[in-house]
Formats: C-alpha cells, structure tokens, sequence
C-alpha cells in the first residue's frame, strides 16, 4: 500500500516564509531553506514553496532560491507561482525543483498544461486548485491570484479537465479552510478524490494530528498539506506520523 504523505508548504514572498487565514492577513515564518532543512529532518515527505508575489522578478529571485534549497534539503519538493510557459519551468527543474505546480495561469490557459506534460512529463506537473463553497451543495467555485479571483470553473469539472491535460497530481485547497484549524473539506475531498485517478493533496484546514487522521480515514486523499501548525511548532512531524501509525495509517517512520 502507498504511503500517506504529509507536506508542509511554504509560502513565499520577498524572501521570506509567511502565513495567514483565509489567504489574507500574512505574518512571516521563517527562513524558507532553514525551516526547509528542519522539516526534511524531522520527516516530512515533501515539501511545496510557493511564490505568492510571483512578479517577473520574483520569479528570477525565486530560481536562486531553488538552488539553495535543492543544495540543502534532500526530500522532494515542488515549487510554484507566477509560472505562465515551459520556458517558466526549465529553470526550476534544472536548479533541483522534482515538481512544479500552476494555478492562475492554467485557469487561463488551459492548453498550457498539456504542453507543460508533453515537455516535462505528467509526473512533475501538479496542478493546484483553489476553491471556495458557494450556496448550493457540492458548488465549488475555482478561485485564482492568490484566491483573490473568482472564475466561472467549478473544482470538480475543473479537476477532471486537467487530469485529462496530463497533470500528474492536484492540490486542492480549501479556501473556506485555509487556516481555520477546523479540518479539512472532507465531502469535497471524497468526490474529488474519487473522480480523478491521480493523486490528490489535500489542503486548507488542518489544526490536529486528529485532522490527518480523518482525512486518510474518511477519505482516499494521498497527502496531507499544512503550513502554520508547522512552522509554529503546533505539531512535529514526528508526533504526528507516530500517532498516524497508531491507527495503521501508512506512513513513513
């Protein structure tokens, strides 16, 4: 059976690890690489970092990022934001990134993630999707620029459209969890994760190891994705992973 994975994420901006709720009201982090090399040490099976500025010069202070990170930190991570081309994308790859992900610009240009797949391969396209609950049950609208843009895509029809692109993996968030420490959208999950047959990360909500063990119990979700409970030491990897293991959720010691 494949392991569960758990990845804290990092978000970016001038440098710096911050985090918020709801996607607004930031308050910095850490030293990415530094917070980066702790979490690789202590267990975590992935790490994502997201440019959440991602200007054009961003992106290049971002690509110097990457080497430093890839130079300390031996655990696959993935990197985002502001990615629009392949030409985006060849940079990261080279300096050490294993994954990239896009939002924004493939709510844009849906084409972009074919020619991203037929490029790189769909095993290091991840596409994420940000989504918040409108009135009726199940409508979920796909959010993009940081959750600041509501589109005319739904999460669901969305998800399927960039399986069939060739994206490898999605990262759904919670836009409505973000934050909250309620747990995450286990219903939207379950349908998610059983419409599309790649793997599926699921983020936005996470506040207990209680909250990882729901959604691999009650869902077939193949990671989980927390950003504050790490970064300020709510919970360690360590603990989590051996409170998992309690209830023989596969994960890896």
């Amino acid at each position: 059976m494949l392991k569960k994975r758990i990845i804290p994420c990092l978000d970016i901006m001038n440098g710096r690890t911050v985090k918020g709720i709801n996607f607004v009201n930031l308050r910095d982090a850490g030293d990415p690489v530094e917070l980066g090399a702790i979490y690789a040490e202590k267990g975590a099976d992935e790490l994502v970092y997201l440019d959440i500025t991602a200007t054009h010069e961003g992106r290049k202070t971002f690509v110097e990022l990457v080497k430093d990170i890839a130079r300390k930190i031996n655990i696959p991570f993935t990197v985002g934001g502001g990615i629009s081309s392949v030409a985006d994308v060849a940079p990261l790859l080279n300096n050490g990134a294993d994954k990239i992900t896009v939002n924004s610009s493939a709510v844009r240009n849906p084409g972009l993630i074919d020619e991203l797949a037929r490029a790189f391969g769909s095993q290091c396209i991840v596409v994420a999707i940000d989504a918040r609950l409108d009135n009726a049950p199940d409508d979920w609208t796909v959010y993009t620029h940081g959750g600041r843009k509501p589109t005319d895509k739904k999460l669901f029809s969305w998800a399927k459209e960039v399986e069939e692109r060739g994206a490898g993996e999605i990262l759904f968030t919670s836009m409505d969890h973000d934050g909250t420490k309620n747990g995450f959208a286990i219903e939207a999950l379950n349908t998610l994760c059983n419409l599309v047959s790649i793997p599926v990360v699921a983020s936005g909500g996470a506040g207990s190891m209680e909250h990882f063990k729901d959604v691999f119990q009650q869902t077939p979700a193949d990671a989980g994705l927390a950003a504050s409970i790490f970064h300020f030491g709510e919970i360690e990897i360590p603990d989590l992973k051996a409170y998992l293991n309690q209830f023989h959720i596969p994960v890896r010691i």
